[in-house]
């Protein structure tokens, strides 16, 4: 009786891993059109959401929608521009947009001066997300006038 109960235990454990793994793959791939903008530099020295310390020169960004720790892909759907970012903060609850992205993020997407831009969003997996990020800091160039 006992050995039903821990396989029956065993069984319903197993279950629930696959189940939030197979959440987990298809969570990867989804995509959503909104708003983006970006953090005030009055926000650099802050803790985020996740506790790290804010600072606008890291290619991360804030959302209410999408999970913390999660890696996206955001296209500036005016220029076609796309940057890799780090999910670690949330917005104010009543702000209407879909993302908020650190300062060095806009200018890559190059909406820095107009402050607000209409993006695409794609989760995409950790792999993904961090190379993207780390080809992004290699081949960062210093930023034109026209992007202040």
């Amino acid at each position: 009786m006992r050995r039903l109960f821990l396989l029956t235990i065993l069984s319903c454990s197993l279950t629930g891993l696959k189940a939030q793994e197979a959440q987990k793959q298809a969570t990867v791939s989804e995509s959503e059109k909104g708003i983006a903008s970006y953090y005030h530099d009055k926000f650099t020295g802050r803790k985020t959401a996740n506790g790290e310390v804010f600072t606008n020169d890291k290619f991360t960004a804030a959302s209410n929608k999408l999970k913390l720790g999660s890696y996206v892909k955001v296209t500036n759907l005016s220029n076609g521009e796309v940057v890799y970012v780090k999910i670690n903060d949330r917005m104010a609850a009543s702000n209407k947009r879909l993302i908020d992205l650190a300062s060095i993020a806009a200018k890559r997407l190059n909406f820095h001066q107009k402050g607000i831009t209409k993006v695409k969003v794609e989760e995409v997996s950790e792999e993904e997300g961090r190379a993207g990020i780390l080809a992004q800091r290699a081949t960062d160039a210093p930023v034109r006038n026209n992007e202040f």
